[in-house]
């Protein structure tokens, strides 16, 4: 594998982590097309990871089983702290709780750093060294994978119903 693959991967993934965290601080506008997008895109995402059982259930379960309890994290914690407002302009936006986002992504990024240090020995070709599961099926990593995706996936859904509910409660008064 030439040298510059894991540099650009790693540039990309340290983009959308900023990206991420960026969108969990301040005040962010309401864009409804790419909110749906993104919801879209992260269903999509869930169900690509429920695929993964298809090599191992174990897998499979963890993805549901993350999907399941950060759908519940997003309705039950995530909205609930969340604020909405018209802005100056008159643009509708939201300030989300940065603390459940900041949680998700550095568990998120935490999980992955810990498999990467893990299967550090597969990669550089030393498989002797290894004495796990067979390097990449990991169902806690795919817990945390599904966490982070339906997180995101239920909170851009309740974010859009609430900012209708909003528009509609600010036109009537």
């Amino acid at each position: 594998m030439p040298v510059y693959v894991p540099i650009a991967i790693g540039g990309l993934v340290l983009f959308a982590i900023y990206r991420r965290v960026r969108g969990s601080f301040g005040r962010q506008p309401i864009h409804t097309r790419r909110m749906t997008a993104r919801a879209v895109l992260l269903g999509v995402g869930l169900a690509l990871s429920m695929l993964s059982g298809l090599q191992d259930v174990r897998l499979a379960e963890g993805v549901l089983a993350g999907g399941i309890v950060g759908a519940a994290l997003a309705v039950f914690v995530g909205l609930r702290l969340t604020r909405f407002e018209i802005g100056a302009g008159g643009q509708d936006g939201y300030i989300p709780n940065p603390w459940v986002g900041a949680a998700l992504t550095a568990l998120l990024l935490g999980r992955l750093a810990w498999r990467f240090l893990v299967l550090a020995p597969v990669m550089g070709g030393d498989a002797a060294a290894y004495h796990g599961p067979a390097p990449g099926n990991s169902p806690l990593t795919m817990m945390v994978v599904g966490l982070t995706l339906g997180y995101y996936l239920s909170y851009y859904a309740g974010v859009l119903v609430h900012h209708r509910r909003f528009k509609r409660i600010a036109a009537a008064v």
